[in-house]
């Protein structure tokens, strides 16, 4: 994966892909309270790579640990939860390990 390079339309497909992974994509009425830019965004300097492994870390981190700001459904300032749950983080981190190795195949 660290071979594989996304452009930034890429990387910003792979975390929409990943937003609706962590959020309902059917519920119109609640989208995300979060961006892809958010996902996306670089927390360390050897984060600033455009690889497929460093943007699937980079979103993992975001979307498991990181307190993002956003706006709820009502328009009121919140941030995300990290995931504590067992269950919910190894169900997330298989879907993104899946989204990753379809990403990977796909440009291969």
């Amino acid at each position: 994966m660290k071979t594989v390079t996304l452009n930034r339309d890429e990387q910003h497909a792979f975390a929409r892909s990943a937003l609706a992974l962590r959020y309902d994509p059917t519920d119109a009425d609640a989208p995300a309270p979060i961006t892809e830019s958010q996902l996306l965004g670089v927390r360390r300097f050897e984060d600033r790579r455009d690889d497929l492994w460093t943007v699937f870390n980079r979103v993992q981190e975001a979307l498991t640990k990181s307190r993002l700001h956003g706006r709820s459904r009502t328009g009121r300032s919140m941030s995300t939860r990290p995931i504590t749950g067992i269950d919910q983080n190894v169900k997330l981190n298989r879907a993104l390990w899946m989204l990753s190795e379809a990403m990977r195949q796909m440009k291969a």
